[in-house]
């Protein structure tokens, strides 16, 4: 059975170990950008545990914009109790636990916070060929993003809360 939980500093090895799987080194976040999360927003970054493995992991500030902007992938502060956008910088499942829902029970259980939390969107930014994935999922393509985060292009994607 899998289980979604806030994320601990125990957590940080096979986060990090995920992370390389699941993105090129230019994209993937530092061990260090983890550490800084779990200090600073544990409250909007989740891990999905099975078996006592971590399968995978979401996470993500809360904004005061709508669009996730680069500087967000190295500078991090405090959630607002409410309000605001929440964003996601990093959705990774584990290879292991593909093709078994765990990414779309990350995202529901972060939409499930960010609604308790009165947020106004779910704001992220995706590769082309995801998009379908996230619009069965109820957000809308807003086009190209102004990211260069690693050297992609990255589509925006926001849901409404």
């Amino acid at each position: 059975m899998t289980t979604i939980r806030n994320v601990k500093m125990t957590d940080l090895p096979e986060l990090v170990t995920i992370e390389q799987l699941c993105f090129t080194e230019e994209e993937a976040a530092t061990r260090e950008a983890f550490e800084k999360r779990i200090q600073m927003i544990p409250d909007s970054f989740f891990v999905a545990e099975e078996e006592g493995k971590i399968a995978g992991l979401v996470n993500g500030p809360v904004i005061a914009q709508e669009y996730i902007t680069d500087d967000l992938f190295h500078e991090i502060k405090r959630n607002p109790t409410t309000g605001g956008h929440q964003s996601i910088l990093g959705l990774a499942v584990s290879p292991a636990f593909h093709c078994r829902g765990i990414a779309s029970m990350l995202l529901d259980h972060m939409e499930k916070a960010a609604n308790q939390n009165k947020r106004q969107t779910i704001t992220l930014t995706c590769k082309e060929n995801l998009i379908s994935f996230y619009e069965k999922l109820g957000y809308t393509n807003k086009g190209i993003s102004a990211s260069e985060h690693g050297g992609v292009k990255w589509y925006n994607m926001i849901k409404q809360l």
